[in-house]
């Protein structure tokens, strides 16, 4: 579905992507892990287009997606959820919601209302309150109703567990698992490299903007050279 070669990209002069090449398969969770500061986000910001790629390329089901427009991207079904939330914090839930469906005029706008409740129950809830009275966990839950609000076929989620309680965490990947088996592809930025292999098919390392280590979620699990670094065992 998705699949990143050879893609480069700089701040100014200084490159902090070097030729990353990945893959995420139809109906896959693929989760990129690595130390904050890595490039994870920078390479988010390049698949959803608010980052300059100088080289390579991004194909999204077979399309050359490279320089197309950030505001395009979720039409095709390609959406992302935020590193920080970066919700509306002065609208309510609901329009938070809304706002996230607005490639959408049908009447199946409200049956994902519906939905997005149905999965963040504590939304329904406070559906009329401002968005920035939220917790920490709530926005979170927000940003990525929002997300889903564009029906994508494939989800960018940067760092959803950052900040967050353990109890809230656990909450969040549960909901990630259960979108894997609704038929949406998922690829999840992390710096909590145990819970994110633990959910993953599959995994790529990040170090310093380059792929280092990539397979299977549970080879990387077990190897060695992750478990020191990232898992502290």
């Amino acid at each position: 579905m998705l699949q990143v070669s050879g893609l480069r990209s700089a701040y100014g002069r200084i490159e902090v992507l070097h030729d990353i090449d990945l893959t995420v398969g139809a109906g896959e969770i693929v989760t990129l892990v690595g130390a904050n500061g890595a490039g994870k986000t920078t390479l988010l910001k390049c698949l959803s287009g608010t980052q300059p790629v100088t080289g390579g390329t991004v194909q999204f089901e077979g399309a050359d997606i490279t320089g197309l427009a950030a505001h395009k991207r979720p039409g095709l079904g390609l959406a992302q959820s935020p590193e920080g939330r970066q919700i509306f914090t002065s609208l309510s839930v609901a329009e938070n919601l809304r706002l996230g469906a607005y490639n959408f005029k049908d009447a199946r706008v409200a049956s994902d209302i519906d939905e997005a409740y149905a999965m963040f129950p504590i939304l329904k809830e406070k559906r009329n309150l401002p968005a920035g009275g939220l917790s920490g966990g709530q926005q979170q839950m927000l940003a990525m109703a929002r997300a889903l609000m564009a029906r994508p076929k494939c989800l960018l989620l940067d760092e959803p567990s950052m900040g967050l309680a353990p109890i809230i965490v656990q909450q969040i990947f549960d909901v990630i698992v259960s979108l894997k088996a609704r038929g949406v592809t998922v690829f999840l930025v992390e710096q909590n490299a145990y819970g994110a292999l633990r959910i993953a098919d599959r995994g790529y390392v990040m170090e310093t903007g380059r792929i280092t280590i990539e397979g299977r979620a549970a080879e990387l699990l077990a190897d060695p050279r992750i478990r020191e670094a990232y898992l502290g065992v």
